[in-house]
């Protein structure tokens, strides 16, 4: 990640927050024949010092070679900010958004873990999800399980660093970033209203 000083957060609770109330990332990784990428939900660990994830059996990344390095970008809402929304001269078009960049090795964890896995990550988002009973995988038909999650493997990304850009205005006055939030949050897009919201609640680091 290529970080501008003013937007860079290096506090490790802020982005691992931000990363577990995401939840869904980009898992990167090199292969034989160039990069390989795929888009995946994960559970974070309480400490923040791995992500568990599965993929299909089918997945480029799942027949690497691991033991290996590999990133997990997660990116939040972003919005385009116009140069007239400042109230100032001489300013241009930019891209407000929040993104944080695990960096780690990947592994391939044993079969044994995989429903443990599977509940946990229901788990998380059918609890965001309250006051409708939360799904469990105990209500599946019996056999229909374990025959689906033969499709897929889990992994696990221990984490040896973390990056965050919150690109959120913060090399401008309080007064241009706070004109430039009121717009946004004028606008319908839900992106928008929430670049707003962040550009309001934090202040320059």
């Amino acid at each position: 990640m290529h970080t501008n000083p003013a937007f860079r957060v290096t506090d490790a609770a802020d982005n691992l927050a931000f990363v577990r109330q995401r939840g869904f990332g980009i898992l990167m990784l090199n292969g034989p024949e160039g990069p390989l990428a795929s888009h995946i939900p994960f559970v974070l660990a309480d400490d923040g010092t791995h992500a568990d994830l599965h993929l299909t059996r089918s997945n480029p990344i799942a027949r690497s070679a691991l033991p290996g390095p590999a990133l997990l970008a997660v990116s939040g809402p972003d919005a385009y900010v116009s140069p007239d929304w400042y109230g100032i001269e001489d300013q241009v078009p930019t891209w407000n958004y929040v993104a944080v960049h695990l960096r780690g090795t990947l592994s391939a964890l044993g079969l044994d873990v995989m429903k443990d896995h599977v509940d946990a990550l229901s788990a998380v988002h059918e609890t965001r999800l309250l006051p409708k009973k939360p799904w469990h995988s105990d209500k599946m038909s019996q056999g229909v399980m374990p025959r689906m999650m033969r499709m897929i493997l889990p992994f696990r990304l221990t984490i040896t660093s973390v990056d965050g850009t919150w690109k959120l205005g913060q090399n401008k006055t309080d007064a241009a970033r706070a004109s430039a939030a009121a717009r946004l949050a004028e606008r319908p897009e839900a992106g928008s209203r929430e670049v707003a919201a962040l550009m309001r609640s934090r202040t320059a680091d």
